[in-house]
């Protein structure tokens, strides 16, 4: 019986401590420890608000990109694309050089925008006759055209008057225009004085275009 005493005082396992007592838990992956471990209530809450900070930040360059895109879009319907010019320095030098009292549509309503002005004033030399055009996108979005020279042959007066058909006498703002059709089917508005004509004609409607004749006044140097 000593043999076997001392066999298990020397047992390797008792020195282990191999038993039911003495066994330990497994240590936790950091995997298993991440996925255990929620974030705490203070750093939600931080994320919270710094996701609702940053959508705070970007609504008001939203709202700002929304009312640039609406503003741009509501100009081109309205203006449907169309590029306006200044004839005030056309219509200048056509008076400077003919040597006629040079006449125009002044103070038209804001909806006639003119779109082009053009004069052979610049190669004019005295005494030679000079041409003024200039053309209108009107109120309905049509054409109205406005000729004055003192040429009758110039090709802008005789693409209007050639081949057209007087329709009568028109009175706009005291002054008598003969009412044509031209060749197009437009209507053309003529007046004649002293050998100069002035045309307002186009796609225009007759009511438009006797607005652009009613405007018509001498320009002034």
């Amino acid at each position: 019986m000593g043999g076997e005493v001392r066999e298990l005082a020397c047992d390797p396992r008792s020195m282990t401590g191999v038993g039911p007592t003495s066994q330990r838990p497994p240590l936790p992956s950091e995997e298993e420890a991440g996925a255990a471990a929620p974030p705490s209530p203070a750093i939600e809450r931080a994320n919270r608000m710094n996701a609702a900070n940053m959508l705070r930040s970007l609504l008001p360059l939203v709202v700002i990109c929304l009312v640039v895109v609406g503003w741009t879009a509501l100009r081109q319907s309205g203006d449907a694309g169309v590029r306006t010019v200044d004839p005030s320095t056309t219509v200048q030098l056509a008076a400077a050089r003919a040597s006629y009292p040079v006449v125009a549509p002044e103070g038209l309503a804001d909806g006639y925008l003119p779109t082009s002005a053009r004069t052979d004033a610049g190669n004019a030399g005295e005494g030679d006759p000079v041409t003024l055009e200039i053309g209108y996108l009107t109120p309905s979005e049509e054409f109205a055209g406005f000729v004055v020279s003192d040429d009758r042959r110039a090709e802008p007066l005789a693409a209007v008057l050639d081949g057209a058909t007087e329709e009568g006498a028109a009175d706009i703002d005291g002054e008598t225009w003969t009412r044509l059709t031209t060749e197009r089917e437009e209507t053309a508005l003529s007046r004649e004085d002293d050998g100069v004509t002035v045309v307002v004609f186009g796609s225009a409607s007759d009511e438009e275009l006797e607005a652009v004749a009613a405007a018509v006044e001498t320009v002034s140097g």
